[in-house]
């Protein structure tokens, strides 16, 4: 029986991404020995072989670095209560608004073409995380569903896009755009590795976001304002600048995203942008404890499962779908862990059944006389009384 926590558990708090995380190689590994497969040699494949070579790390950080981006903005939000969930249609904003530029420019040679991306990649995430924000203060629509439902109008626009107006003429009819030129592309760090200076906008992210969770009042008012809304009001913090700086700066945060995506590893805007980056970031934004450094570690995590899935599928001939199964393993064991932060767990006593009480008697005396027993009258007499009476 679960009974509620007078405070919620610091110590549960710590523990239950730790938890999850066994309970889902428990589970994995099961999952494994179901399809014939040895767990020890699909856990090698998952989460060391990726990381036993150089380029395996350089992967790494690109897989990464999107959804630690995207998770920064994303906790602003959740600490506020504000729940976004559409930050892979702000992705795909931002992708588009920066693609464009560089469609645009395309032949100019400047070195204000990826600044000028970003910013535009910015303004296009931004703008679309405004959108849920206005029609929740003007019309209290739920954030949860506008902002999902934005994200498949972002995906059908861009298909839109690529597929007509902005349609390579040269590629074959694929959907997708022209490649982009030098000058829109992030510089590579090291040679014949796709790591690129775009990990400096996420390093960046990071430490300002870190500072701005610790040390800035405005955080504290959204963290008040998401846990104890009546405190909030009274104390006069703003509902609105809340939903409006969450989503706002989450939608920043995914359209630099976008942009990276599309100006580093990719190259030009296609449908394959983003393997599902803003929904996994939900889950590293959780798993982080909503903590700057918390996201990091989670989001290194959720890029190993990326890169242990895509090694599975080639080593092990897994389907591309165990990625997925594993991210929805994990979320699914975080939440239930979470359930005992403010909730434990205690055992239901039974109760005791009351025997009937036994008829009440006079007391006993035991030194009392006894009763004197009378003989009970027997037919004998009678039937002798009888017969003498016949004889007379």
């Amino acid at each position: 029986m679960l009974e509620p926590r007078p405070n919620p558990s610091r110590k549960m708090q710590l523990a239950s991404p730790l938890i999850a995380i066994a309970l889902t190689l428990f589970v994995g590994g099961n999952l494994f020995i179901a399809l014939h497969k040895s767990p020890l040699d699909a856990f090698r494949v998952f989460f060391i072989e990726p990381l036993s070579t150089a380029n395996g790390w350089s992967e790494l950080a690109i897989k990464a670095g999107p959804l630690i981006l995207i998770a920064q903005g994303l906790a602003i939000g959740f600490r506020a209560r504000i729940f976004n969930i559409g930050a892979e249609g702000q992705l795909i904003m931002g992708a588009i608004c920066g693609g464009g530029i560089a469609i645009w420019l395309d032949g100019v040679d400047s070195a204000w073409v990826l600044p000028l991306m970003v910013l535009a990649g910015a303004v296009g995430g931004g703008l679309w995380g405004a959108l849920p924000a206005w029609l929740k203060t003007h019309f209290n629509a739920e954030e949860t569903l506008t902002t999902l439902m934005l994200s498949y109008v972002a995906s059908f626009l861009l298909s839109w896009l690529v597929s007509s107006p902005w349609r390579d003429p040269g590629g074959m009819n694929f959907p997708q755009s022209v490649m982009f030129g030098d000058p829109a592309l992030f510089s590579m760090l090291f040679e014949g590795m796709r790591v690129n200076t775009s990990i400096f906008i996420v390093i960046a992210a990071v430490l300002v976001f870190w500072v701005f969770v610790t040390k800035s009042f405005l955080a504290y008012q959204l963290t008040v304002g998401g846990q104890a809304p009546q405190a909030a009001r009274y104390a006069g913090f703003s509902s609105r600048r809340t939903v409006w700086v969450s989503l706002v700066v989450s939608g920043v945060t995914a359209g630099l995203a976008g942009v990276g995506e599309v100006a580093g590893p990719i190259g030009q805007l296609n449908l394959n942008i983003s393997p599902g980056y803003g929904y996994a970031a939900i889950i590293v934004a959780w798993i982080g404890r909503l903590h700057p450094v918390g996201i990091v570690l989670s989001g290194l995590l959720m890029a190993l499962i990326y890169l242990g899935g895509e090694a599975a599928q080639v080593t092990l001939q897994l389907p591309a779908a165990i990625t997925g199964l594993f991210q929805g393993l994990l979320l699914f064991f975080l939440l239930g862990c979470d359930v005992f932060i403010d909730y434990r767990l205690r055992r239901h006593k039974r109760k005791k059944r009351i025997a009937p009480t036994p008829a009440v008697r006079g007391p006993e005396t035991p030194d009392a006389p006894e009763t004197a027993m009378v003989p009970e009258p027997t037919a004998a007499p009678l039937r002798t009384a009888s017969i003498q009476g016949e004889r007379a």
